[in-house]
Formats: structure tokens, C-alpha cells, sequence
């Protein structure tokens, strides 16, 4: 995908705006359908401190006719195959508690409700996933940060209870995912936190493209974490090694 067809708020609204528009079009004026927004695509449309995401992952309720309309959508303005992704809703961090764990969005030409997923549930959802060569870390720091400016922080309590109505308990998280944000909620300096934790996840990013090149069809999500933190080792020893 070229970066013109990164998703920022703007252009976001426009797409579902667009996708209103065929939807009704096919017929879809006899059944109104539903997305809920969720990850990075919630992330951009309710926050700042992040201007795009590079998919779009929902929940969709919609007659058959909703995939031909993404399907224009996405011909029309030459976005990627896929490029409102359901898949999301076969992984495991998935919950069927979703739809009562968001809000509305925006309607949209009165055929299409958006909703997205509020925060606490958001880093629920965030920490169940605990990527750290995504935005997955950084964004929850970058969540809990800008409610604390708006004066409504989100406790460790709330984020706990969340977890465990999504997934039926504390301990579904990966343990990696428990510590961090027991450390983050610990940690008055989110700013700095945040910068820290984008840079490690842009160099976990870097690594894995330059391994994906060289290895193709070998990273998967049961391995890429091991694989990683391999290739971190190796980083690290060979920046130990470099001659001053």
C-alpha cells in the first residue's frame, strides 16, 4: 500500500462515507448496517497522538451486498484488498462482548452506523495482543496519556475489569503484557514512556522487514516473537562489537 493510502481520520470518514453510499445503492437501504471500529482504525478516529494506521479492522453486520461495496470502495480509490478487515473477528483476540464495549461513532447517509471501541476495552484488546514490532504497546501508553489530559484517567481497576470481560480473565494475558502495564500505570512520565517504547517498536519493525527479505514465508504469528528476539541478540552483539 503507497502512503496515500494510509488512513488517517480524514480520509477514514470519507472511505465509510463512500461506503454508505454503495452500500445503499446495492440495496443495502433494506437491512442498515453496522461496523464497529476497532485498533488502530479506533485509535485514529478518537485520538491525536496518532495520525494513521495502515489498516482498518472492524466488526461488520451488514447484508451480503456490505462485500461488494467494499470492494468498489476499495477499486474506486485503489486501496488495498481487504482494506476493511473482518479477519479480526477469527483471531483470538476477538470477544463477542464487543459490540456492548463500544460506542456510537458516526452515521453515515442513514445506512451505516459506526462505533468504535472505548478505551479501556481498547487497551484490553491492546494488551491481549502485546505486539511489540506494532503499535500495540505505544498505543496504549499513548491512550491512558491523553485521558489523563482530559482529566478522565483510566484505572488499572477499569483496565483489569475489561480484560476480564472480553476474555474471562486476568490471566489470559501473555505475562509479558501484565508486567508492562503494571509498570506503565506505575510510571508518571507517560511522554517520555511513549517516545521510548515508539523507538523500540520502529527498530523491532526494521528488523523484521530486513529478515522477511531475506527470509521470505517464515514469520508467523507463533514464531515472530522468538524471532525477533533473536535478531535483537544479534543487533545487540554486533553494536557491542563495533569498533570505537
Amino acid at each position: 500500500m503507497s502512503s496515500e493510502n494510509y488512513f488517517t481520520k480524514e480520509n477514514l470518514d470519507m472511505y465509510l462515507k463512500e461506503l454508505s453510499k454503495e452500500y445503499r445503492r446495492l440495496g443495502g437501504k433494506a437491512m442498515p448496517a453496522e461496523i464497529i471500529l476497532i485498533g488502530g482504525a479506533a485509535i485514529v478516529a478518537n485520538y491525536g497522538f496518532r495520525d494513521m494506521t495502515t489498516d482498518v479492522d472492524a466488526v461488520i453486520q451488514a447484508a451480503s451486498v456490505m462485500k461488494d461495496a467494499i470492494n468498489r470502495v476499495g477499486d474506486k480509490y485503489e486501496l488495498p484488498n481487504g482494506w476493511l478487515n473482518a479477519d479480526f473477528t477469527k483471531t483470538e483476540f476477538y470477544s463477542n462482548k464487543l459490540f456492548e464495549c463500544s460506542v456510537p461513532y458516526k452515521q453515515f447517509n442513514y445506512v451505516l452506523d459506526v462505533r468504535v471501541v472505548t478505551a479501556e476495552y481498547l487497551v484490553a484488546m491492546k494488551l491481549r495482543s502485546g505486539r511489540n514490532y506494532k503499535n500495540d504497546l505505544s498505543d496504549i501508553v499513548g491512550i491512558l496519556a491523553d485521558h489523563k489530559k482530559r482529566g478522565t484517567p483510566i484505572s488499572e481497576e477499569q483496565i483489569r475489569n475489561a480484560v476480564i470481560k472480553l476474555y474471562g480473565e486476568w490471566e489470559s494475558l501473555p505475562s509479558d503484557s501484565q508486567v508492562f502495564i503494571e509498570n506503565v500505570m506505575r510510571n508518571d512520565n507517560s511522554e517520555r514512556i511513549y517516545e521510548d517504547i515508539r523507538a523500540q517498536e520502529k527498530q523491532s519493525k526494521e528488523l523484521l522487514i530486513r529478515f522477511e527479505e531475506k527470509y521470505s514465508d517464515v514469520t508467523n504469528t507463533e514464531n515472530v516473537q522468538d524471532i525477533l528476539k533473536k535478531l535483537k541478540s544479534r543487533s545487540t552483539k554486533a553494536d557491542k562489537e563495533e569498533p570505537v
